[in-house]
């Protein structure tokens, strides 16, 4: 891919406290909102606060119970988690900010001198990008053990590489699941979903319709009710066993498993970061190995966990650094 005129200067991953603080420094800063783009693969907004913050805990507080002192263009006044979710909302209206919710980045690559945020429904070139996803955990396991001469057959994402078009079993039935299906088979791959139950509750509206189209138009072929009961090498492929009575093996190039969780370190390892040495760190702006990519919010908190506080101050710091190392990317504002 080559960069075109509609290059974005920022693009930003996730669309927690972190990100639409990123986003608002960023306009504050004179570029042009149009030129910024926030993708979240939820329905809304810092949903992290609601769901980590019950009612009465102040948002402001980490794990360990500090309060930081909050700088930036969007600090609120009161960091109580209602005033807080307001003033975000607040925030994106007043800095006329582009969210595109519900479209999940599933891989970062990497062009000519700028960086491709890879969704189900579209990829979107940016001259600088910054990753603002909370820490999931790790990917959980299937119930049957992963031999080791298969471990590159397996994946947990979608940011493998391969040399063409390739036979690709999605083991799961939650939203990762149905958007990595729909990248896969964006990308040309022959994908079959395999899921244990019926319907997918856990799926929300637009993964589910998006999925039931790409079935009936033979681009991806769903079993339901099936349950995978192990793999093993079969030549250069492998062969799926399964344990429904009657349900023959079948052979796939690739197995991708989206059982649940998430692996930060695997998802921004594929673009190349070296995670060897420390995180990004704060006097460093929060810049990665790769220059021009940034990690922002939970991503560069320690082990007591982040904050609302340190999310917003992770993104002053990251919009300063990224200003004045790489002002000459993008437009601002005369």
């Amino acid at each position: 891919m080559s960069p075109s005129r509609d290059l974005l200067d920022l693009v930003i991953v996730g669309a927690g406290p972190a990100g639409i603080a990123l986003a608002a420094e960023a306009v504050a800063s004179g570029i042009d909102p149009s030129r910024i783009l926030v993708l979240e693969k939820g329905e809304a907004h810092s949903y992290s606060i609601p769901k980590l913050h019950p009612e009465g805990k102040t948002a402001a507080a980490g794990d360990g119970g500090d309060v930081a002192v909050c700088r930036g263009v969007t600090c609120p006044s009161d960091l109580s988690k209602g005033p807080a979710l307001s003033h975000l909302d607040r925030a994106i209206r007043d800095h006329r900010l582009r969210v595109r919710y519900r479209e999940a980045v599933v891989a970062i690559r990497l062009g000519d001198g700028f960086f491709v945020a890879q969704t189900p429904l579209a990829a979107y070139p940016a001259r600088t990008c910054a990753v603002a996803i909370g820490i999931l955990g790790r990917p959980q396991k299937p119930g049957w053990p992963i031999r080791p001469s298969l471990r590159d057959r397996i994946a947990y994402d979608v940011s493998f590489e391969a040399a063409g078009a390739e036979d690709v079993l999605v083991v799961g039935g939650g939203d990762s699941a149905s958007e990595y299906a729909q990248y896969l088979a964006q990308e040309g791959h022959r994908v079959v979903l395999s899921y244990r139950g019926m319907a997918f509750r856990r799926m929300n509206d637009i993964d589910r319709v998006s999925l039931d189209d790409l079935e009936r138009s033979g681009r991806v072929k769903v079993l339901r009710a099936s349950n995978v009961e192990g793999i093993v090498p079969e030549g250069s492929r492998v062969r799926v066993d399964f344990s429904e009575a009657g349900a023959p093996p079948m052979t796939f190039d690739r197995v991708v498993l989206a059982l649940g969780g998430a692996a930060p370190d695997d998802f921004l390892g594929a673009v190349g970061i070296d995670f060897d040495g420390p995180r990004p760190a704060p006097e460093e702006g929060y810049e990665t190995s790769i220059p021009g990519l940034y990690l922002v919010g939970d991503l560069t908190a320690g082990k007591g966990g982040g904050s609302i506080v340190t999310a917003f101050n992770s993104a002053t710091d990251a919009m300063r650094a990224l200003l004045g190392r790489h002002a000459d990317r993008i437009r601002l504002a005369s």
